[in-house]
Protein backbone atom coordinates (compact mmCIF):
# COMPACT_ATOMS: atom_id res chain seq x y z
CA UNK A 1 0.00 0.00 0.00
CA UNK A 2 1.71 3.17 -1.15
CA UNK A 3 0.43 5.74 1.13
CA UNK A 4 0.86 10.00 -0.84
CA UNK A 5 1.30 12.59 1.43
CA UNK A 6 -0.20 15.92 -0.32
CA UNK A 7 1.81 18.98 0.90
CA UNK A 8 -0.92 21.80 0.61
CA UNK A 9 1.07 25.29 0.29
CA UNK A 10 -1.16 26.86 2.27
CA UNK A 11 -0.39 30.37 2.39
CA UNK A 12 -2.63 32.68 4.72
CA UNK A 13 -4.21 35.55 2.45
CA UNK A 14 -5.26 38.21 4.80
CA UNK A 15 -7.83 40.52 3.43
CA UNK A 16 -6.90 44.07 3.62
CA UNK A 17 -8.47 45.38 6.24
CA UNK A 18 -11.34 48.87 5.03
CA UNK A 19 -9.59 52.14 5.26
CA UNK A 20 -11.10 54.28 8.13
CA UNK A 21 -13.17 56.82 6.28
CA UNK A 22 -11.72 60.16 6.04
CA UNK A 23 -14.17 61.47 8.03
CA UNK A 24 -13.49 59.40 10.86
CA UNK A 25 -10.08 60.19 11.69
CA UNK A 26 -9.68 62.42 14.12
CA UNK A 27 -7.37 65.01 12.85
CA UNK A 28 -9.52 65.60 10.06
CA UNK A 29 -11.99 67.18 12.59
CA UNK A 30 -9.05 69.23 14.05
CA UNK A 31 -8.49 70.50 10.60
CA UNK A 32 -12.00 71.59 10.11
CA UNK A 33 -12.79 72.91 13.50
CA UNK A 34 -9.06 74.89 13.42
CA UNK A 35 -10.25 76.42 9.49
CA UNK A 36 -13.38 77.04 10.66
CA UNK A 37 -11.78 79.17 13.72
CA UNK A 38 -9.80 81.11 11.04
CA UNK A 39 -12.76 81.73 8.96
CA UNK A 40 -14.84 82.93 11.98
CA UNK A 41 -11.84 85.34 13.10
CA UNK A 42 -11.32 86.71 9.56
CA UNK A 43 -14.77 87.83 9.67
CA UNK A 44 -14.95 89.62 13.21
CA UNK A 45 -11.41 90.80 13.24
CA UNK A 46 -12.61 94.00 10.67
CA UNK A 47 -14.77 95.10 13.83
CA UNK A 48 -11.70 94.22 16.31
CA UNK A 49 -10.27 97.88 16.33
CA UNK A 50 -6.54 98.47 17.39
CA UNK A 51 -4.96 101.43 19.24
CA UNK A 52 -1.48 101.43 18.75
CA UNK A 53 0.74 103.48 21.71
CA UNK A 54 3.97 105.01 20.22
CA UNK A 55 6.74 107.97 21.13
CA UNK A 56 9.00 109.62 19.39
CA UNK A 57 11.28 112.14 20.00
CA UNK A 58 11.62 115.41 17.98
CA UNK A 59 12.15 119.33 18.13
CA UNK A 60 9.13 120.69 19.59
CA UNK A 61 8.85 122.79 22.20
CA UNK A 62 6.14 120.50 24.09
CA UNK A 63 4.70 117.01 23.86
CA UNK A 64 2.11 116.74 20.96
CA UNK A 65 -0.65 114.18 20.68
CA UNK A 66 -1.17 113.09 17.46
CA UNK A 67 -4.08 110.60 16.25
CA UNK A 68 -3.83 109.03 12.75
CA UNK A 69 -6.57 107.60 10.83
CA UNK A 70 -6.93 105.75 7.61
CA UNK A 71 -9.11 104.20 5.00
CA UNK A 72 -12.58 104.47 6.70
CA UNK A 73 -14.29 103.22 4.00
CA UNK A 74 -17.37 104.16 6.13
CA UNK A 75 -20.95 103.24 5.69
CA UNK A 76 -21.89 105.72 7.96
CA UNK A 77 -22.32 105.40 11.86
CA UNK A 78 -21.91 101.90 12.53
CA UNK A 79 -20.78 99.13 15.22
CA UNK A 80 -16.91 99.96 13.73
CA UNK A 81 -17.51 103.85 13.69
CA UNK A 82 -19.25 104.08 16.57
CA UNK A 83 -15.84 102.25 18.38
CA UNK A 84 -13.05 103.76 16.62
CA UNK A 85 -15.48 107.60 17.66
CA UNK A 86 -14.84 106.41 21.34
CA UNK A 87 -11.31 105.13 21.24
CA UNK A 88 -10.54 109.05 20.52
CA UNK A 89 -12.88 110.44 22.85
CA UNK A 90 -11.28 109.02 25.41
CA UNK A 91 -7.62 109.23 23.95
CA UNK A 92 -8.06 113.08 23.92
CA UNK A 93 -5.67 113.65 21.04
CA UNK A 94 -4.73 117.07 19.91
CA UNK A 95 -5.05 116.47 16.35
CA UNK A 96 -6.18 113.78 14.05
CA UNK A 97 -5.14 113.52 10.80
CA UNK A 98 -6.91 111.12 8.16
CA UNK A 99 -4.55 110.02 5.62
CA UNK A 100 -7.19 109.50 2.93
CA UNK A 101 -10.09 106.92 1.40
CA UNK A 102 -13.27 107.99 3.34
CA UNK A 103 -16.13 106.28 0.92
CA UNK A 104 -17.22 102.69 1.86
CA UNK A 105 -16.59 101.08 -1.49
CA UNK A 106 -18.54 101.74 -4.54
CA UNK A 107 -21.88 101.59 -2.62
CA UNK A 108 -21.01 104.07 -0.24
CA UNK A 109 -21.80 107.93 0.13
CA UNK A 110 -20.91 111.32 0.43
CA UNK A 111 -23.40 111.76 3.54
CA UNK A 112 -22.23 108.72 5.10
CA UNK A 113 -18.87 110.07 5.29
CA UNK A 114 -20.51 113.01 6.84
CA UNK A 115 -22.07 111.21 9.46
CA UNK A 116 -18.78 109.80 10.64
CA UNK A 117 -16.37 113.60 10.18
CA UNK A 118 -18.98 115.67 12.39
CA UNK A 119 -17.87 113.22 15.36
CA UNK A 120 -14.77 114.39 15.37
CA UNK A 121 -13.07 116.81 17.34
CA UNK A 122 -9.47 117.79 18.33
CA UNK A 123 -8.63 121.05 19.99
CA UNK A 124 -6.11 121.16 16.43
CA UNK A 125 -8.64 120.19 14.39
CA UNK A 126 -9.67 116.96 12.29
CA UNK A 127 -7.41 117.62 8.91
CA UNK A 128 -7.78 115.65 5.44
CA UNK A 129 -6.08 114.68 2.41
CA UNK A 130 -7.16 112.92 -0.28
CA UNK A 131 -7.10 109.02 -0.99
CA UNK A 132 -7.33 107.43 -4.47
CA UNK A 133 -11.19 107.22 -3.37
CA UNK A 134 -11.88 110.50 -3.30
CA UNK A 135 -9.59 111.10 -6.60
CA UNK A 136 -10.95 108.04 -9.02
CA UNK A 137 -14.40 107.41 -7.56
CA UNK A 138 -16.40 106.38 -10.54
CA UNK A 139 -19.77 106.50 -9.49
CA UNK A 140 -20.21 109.37 -6.69
CA UNK A 141 -17.04 112.01 -7.72
CA UNK A 142 -17.61 114.70 -4.72
CA UNK A 143 -19.08 118.12 -5.40
CA UNK A 144 -18.30 121.39 -4.07
CA UNK A 145 -15.46 119.57 -1.91
CA UNK A 146 -13.59 122.10 0.04
CA UNK A 147 -17.66 123.29 1.20
CA UNK A 148 -17.93 119.64 1.72
CA UNK A 149 -15.01 119.53 4.66
CA UNK A 150 -15.82 122.53 6.11
CA UNK A 151 -19.62 121.22 6.61
CA UNK A 152 -18.55 118.05 7.85
CA UNK A 153 -16.05 120.04 10.48
CA UNK A 154 -12.81 118.87 8.80
CA UNK A 155 -10.15 120.56 7.00
CA UNK A 156 -9.11 119.43 3.80
CA UNK A 157 -5.39 120.09 2.62
CA UNK A 158 -3.91 119.19 -0.94
CA UNK A 159 -0.84 120.95 -1.71
CA UNK A 160 -0.61 123.10 1.32
CA UNK A 161 0.49 123.54 4.66
CA UNK A 162 -1.01 124.69 8.00
CA UNK A 163 0.24 125.92 11.01
CA UNK A 164 -0.64 123.78 14.03
CA UNK A 165 1.04 125.28 16.65
CA UNK A 166 3.94 127.50 16.77
CA UNK A 167 6.53 124.98 16.22
CA UNK A 168 4.56 122.72 14.50
CA UNK A 169 3.57 122.42 11.06
CA UNK A 170 0.86 120.00 9.15
CA UNK A 171 1.99 119.48 5.38
CA UNK A 172 -1.17 117.91 2.93
CA UNK A 173 -0.44 116.06 0.06
CA UNK A 174 -2.64 114.55 -3.09
CA UNK A 175 -2.64 111.33 -3.19
CA UNK A 176 0.55 110.38 -4.87
CA UNK A 177 -0.89 107.24 -6.38
CA UNK A 178 -3.88 108.93 -7.85
CA UNK A 179 -3.78 112.84 -7.96
CA UNK A 180 -0.67 115.08 -8.71
CA UNK A 181 1.34 116.26 -5.87
CA UNK A 182 3.20 119.55 -5.78
CA UNK A 183 5.97 119.35 -2.86
CA UNK A 184 7.33 122.55 -2.71
CA UNK A 185 4.32 124.30 -2.96
CA UNK A 186 3.01 122.57 -0.16
CA UNK A 187 6.47 123.33 1.63
CA UNK A 188 6.12 127.21 0.42
CA UNK A 189 6.59 129.17 3.55
CA UNK A 190 7.21 126.57 6.53
CA UNK A 191 10.35 127.58 8.65
CA UNK A 192 12.92 125.33 7.97
CA UNK A 193 13.13 125.31 12.53
CA UNK A 194 9.65 123.93 12.31
CA UNK A 195 8.61 120.15 13.55
CA UNK A 196 7.36 118.88 9.80
CA UNK A 197 4.02 116.44 9.65
CA UNK A 198 3.60 115.39 5.82
CA UNK A 199 0.29 113.42 5.62
CA UNK A 200 -0.16 111.62 2.37
CA UNK A 201 -2.05 108.24 1.06
CA UNK A 202 0.41 106.34 -0.77
CA UNK A 203 3.12 105.53 0.95
CA UNK A 204 5.42 104.77 -1.75
CA UNK A 205 6.35 108.59 -1.90
CA UNK A 206 8.31 108.17 0.97
CA UNK A 207 10.89 107.90 -1.26
CA UNK A 208 10.92 110.99 -2.87
CA UNK A 209 10.06 113.48 0.69
CA UNK A 210 12.33 111.21 2.81
CA UNK A 211 14.66 114.26 4.82
CA UNK A 212 12.34 116.99 3.64
CA UNK A 213 10.08 116.64 6.77
CA UNK A 214 9.99 114.92 10.18
CA UNK A 215 7.06 112.41 10.07
CA UNK A 216 5.30 110.91 7.69
CA UNK A 217 1.81 109.78 7.76
CA UNK A 218 0.45 106.95 5.46
CA UNK A 219 -1.81 104.58 4.97
CA UNK A 220 -3.04 102.78 1.59
CA UNK A 221 -1.94 99.49 1.85
CA UNK A 222 -4.54 98.20 5.07
CA UNK A 223 -1.51 96.56 6.20
CA UNK A 224 -2.11 93.83 3.41
CA UNK A 225 -5.18 93.05 5.22
CA UNK A 226 -4.93 89.54 5.47
CA UNK A 227 -1.24 89.03 6.92
CA UNK A 228 0.03 84.90 6.92
CA UNK A 229 3.39 84.70 9.02
CA UNK A 230 6.30 84.62 6.63
CA UNK A 231 4.19 85.23 3.59
CA UNK A 232 4.28 88.57 1.49
CA UNK A 233 0.75 89.91 1.62
CA UNK A 234 -1.36 88.53 -1.48
CA UNK A 235 -1.64 92.15 -2.80
CA UNK A 236 -1.05 95.51 -2.22
CA UNK A 237 -2.23 98.50 -4.15
CA UNK A 238 -0.31 100.71 -6.44
CA UNK A 239 1.95 103.37 -5.14
CA UNK A 240 2.94 101.32 -2.20
CA UNK A 241 6.34 100.81 -2.80
CA UNK A 242 7.59 98.25 -0.39
CA UNK A 243 5.85 99.88 2.54
CA UNK A 244 3.19 97.60 4.21
CA UNK A 245 2.38 98.88 7.66
CA UNK A 246 4.43 100.21 11.09
CA UNK A 247 7.28 102.13 11.34
CA UNK A 248 10.14 103.18 8.56
CA UNK A 249 13.32 105.35 9.09
CA UNK A 250 14.73 107.37 5.86
CA UNK A 251 17.38 109.84 5.59
CA UNK A 252 16.59 111.32 8.92
CA UNK A 253 12.37 111.34 8.25
CA UNK A 254 9.78 109.14 10.01
CA UNK A 255 6.78 107.25 8.16
CA UNK A 256 4.10 105.43 10.11
CA UNK A 257 1.79 103.49 7.26
CA UNK A 258 -1.83 102.92 9.23
CA UNK A 259 -3.33 99.64 8.76
CA UNK A 260 -6.33 101.09 7.98
CA UNK A 261 -10.16 100.75 9.38
CA UNK A 262 -11.92 99.88 6.50
CA UNK A 263 -11.50 96.57 3.70
CA UNK A 264 -11.06 96.27 0.62
CA UNK A 265 -13.35 93.73 -1.82
CA UNK A 266 -13.83 91.16 1.21
CA UNK A 267 -14.84 92.04 4.56
CA UNK A 268 -12.09 90.01 6.20
CA UNK A 269 -8.76 90.79 8.05
CA UNK A 270 -6.54 88.05 9.22
CA UNK A 271 -3.73 89.12 11.75
CA UNK A 272 -4.11 92.46 10.75
CA UNK A 273 -6.49 94.39 13.18
CA UNK A 274 -7.95 97.82 11.81
CA UNK A 275 -6.16 100.21 13.56
CA UNK A 276 -6.30 103.90 15.54
CA UNK A 277 -2.63 105.08 15.86
CA UNK A 278 -1.58 107.58 18.80
CA UNK A 279 1.40 109.29 18.35
CA UNK A 280 2.63 111.33 21.11
CA UNK A 281 5.79 113.75 20.34
CA UNK A 282 8.13 114.51 22.85
CA UNK A 283 10.70 117.48 23.03
CA UNK A 284 13.54 115.91 22.12
CA UNK A 285 16.95 114.78 20.18
CA UNK A 286 15.86 113.95 16.47
CA UNK A 287 16.83 110.44 15.60
CA UNK A 288 16.92 108.73 12.11
CA UNK A 289 15.85 105.08 13.94
CA UNK A 290 12.47 105.00 15.87
CA UNK A 291 12.47 103.64 19.26
CA UNK A 292 10.30 100.96 21.19
CA UNK A 293 8.55 100.08 18.11
CA UNK A 294 8.68 95.95 18.52
CA UNK A 295 7.68 94.95 14.67
CA UNK A 296 6.35 97.04 11.57
CA UNK A 297 2.67 94.96 11.85
CA UNK A 298 1.96 96.71 16.00
CA UNK A 299 0.50 93.43 16.90
CA UNK A 300 2.77 92.84 20.25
Amino acid sequence: MVQVTLETNSSVHTAARPSRRLWKRPWFWLLIVLALGLCVDALIEPYRIQTTHYQIQGAVTAPLRVAALSDLHTHGLGLRERHMIAILAAEKPDVIVITGDSLGGYEGTWQEVQQVYQQLRAPLGVWFVRGNWENNHPYRPIRRERQFYEDSGVHLLVNANAQLRRDVWLIGLDDPSSGTVHLDRALAGVPSSAYKIAAFHAPGYFDHIAGRVNLVLAGHTHGGQVHIPLVPPFWLPHGSGSYIAGWYAKDGSKMYVNRGLGWTALPIRFLCRPEVTIITIEPGTERAQVDGVADNFGLS
